[in-house]
């Protein structure tokens, strides 16, 4: 059995936790072709991304740009057995999104399906959106079974109708995180869904040195996060620039994104500009070795004006795996792993005043950032190991095939 795993691009630097479970889902026997919806923009690679051998296949990012390749995929796909059921589908979608994306979408699953349908048993999707869609609107063609994956930004934003119909037909769906699984049963009541946690492949971070129990001078503060609304950088800007002036820090971040110029220019009107050290986008290796030489990490997370939130940060769960104290927003999924006055420090979200005194409290006692390290990395080694996850995940797997065509035959 051959899964085609639709996502949305491939490879990226920021999604590092598709990566690991695609690696360790071979390792476990799972054949699998990926399907991305989009060529890669980082020019950077995870040394994991090396590892995966399943093979790559680009659809058409946007249909006008090959033509020819998408009417080929189109003619091949109207003699499919279950094209009328996929055009309904699509049909009924688009009065209700109205959208070029919406079409899009179905002339992706046209092509996936003409061109790949011999080839694979099963179709897998990475977020619930327009990966889920294309996955959808192919099994449908292809009379397969088709699963789902939820994380973060797809399960809070994409609209409730739509989830309904797909958790409905999928055989199965599971999430990342108590609270999306929660939030996903709410609108598709009686449907199940399965928590199973990314977790951490705790052998590409391995346990650094001890941290000594003193006060360095400054503290190196890091933060690593795509410059975009929901990650809140601004209001760790805030909160840096509140700390006292007799308080010595420096601050360092790792990410590309949008918003970095606006950063910035906040970091310099703020006068803060000179202590920030902007490394943009990064190497898993790089990243490791920017949490070994931290003394804290921050993540002011907030809910964005779109809806769009994180989900359970996967940097939390690499930044304790170090030992590093963190220091993070009392949002969705994160208090699943950071317990606040245990395993590190909550603070609500949007509150720089806030978020200064915890900084403030860490930067000044030493020990505290050692204890609150030390029980972050038991934790996350003890509970968020991505092996045990990933065993659960293959046996979801396995189930495609024992479910096989009845599934795509019940849901249509």
């Amino acid at each position: 059995m051959t899964v085609a795993v639709v996502v949305k691009g491939y490879p990226r630097l920021s999604e590092t936790f598709i990566a690991q479970e695609l690696l360790g889902l071979e390792r476990r026997g799972v054949a699998m072709r990926i399907v991305s919806l989009r060529h890669p923009t980082d020019r950077l690679r995870h040394p994991i991304h090396a590892e995966i051998a399943a093979s790559v296949t680009y659809l058409p990012e946007y249909l006008w740009r090959e033509p020819l390749r998408c009417l080929r995929a189109w003619r091949r796909a109207r003699r499919l057995p279950g094209y009328s059921t996929a055009k309904r589908d699509f049909l009924a979608d688009l009065r209700r999104d109205p959208t070029a994306n919406r079409i899009r979408r179905f002339g992706q699953a046209c092509v996936l399906a003409a061109e790949l349908g011999g080839t694979v048993s099963a179709l897998h999707a990475h977020f619930l959106h327009t990966p889920g869609s294309v996955a959808r609107y192919a099994a449908r063609l292809l009379g397969l079974p088709f699963s789902l994956s939820g994380h973060a930004k797809d399960v809070w934003t994409t609209p409730g109708w739509e989830i309904r119909e797909k958790l409905r037909e999928a055989a199965w769906t599971v999430t990342c995180s108590a609270a999306a699984a929660a939030h996903l049963r709410a609108l598709a009541p009686g449907t199940p869904v399965e928590v199973i946690y990314h977790g951490l492949d705790l052998a590409r971070f391995p346990a650094g040195a001890a941290r000594a129990a003193t006060r360095d001078d400054p503290v190196r503060i890091l933060s690593v996060s795509r410059a975009v609304e929901k990650k809140g950088l601004d209001t760790t800007l805030a909160a840096l620039a509140a700390l006292p002036a007799t308080v010595r820090w420096r601050f360092t971040h790792i990410g590309a994104g949008p918003a970095l110029g606006a950063l910035k220019l906040q970091a310099a009107s703020l006068g803060i500009g000179d202590k920030i050290d902007w490394r943009g986008a990064q190497s898993q290796a790089g990243v490791l070795a920017a949490l070994r030489a931290a003394d804290l990490f921050v993540i002011a997370s907030r809910i964005a004006g779109s809806g769009d939130r994180d989900g359970l940060p996967n940097v939390l769960m690499e930044a304790q795996s170090q030992g590093l104290p963190v220091v993070a927003s009392r949002l969705s999924a994160i208090p699943e792993l950071v317990v606040d006055g245990e395993t590190g420090l909550l603070v609500p979200p949007e509150d720089p005043d806030a978020l200064a005194g915890a900084l403030l409290r860490l930067i000044g006692d030493p020990a505290l950032r050692r204890a609150l390290g030390e029980a972050g990395e038991r934790h996350v080694r003890g509970r968020f190991d991505t092996e045990p996850w990933l065993d659960r995940l293959a046996a979801r797997f396995a189930a495609h095939r024992t479910g096989g065509r009845r599934d795509a035959a019940r849901a249509a």
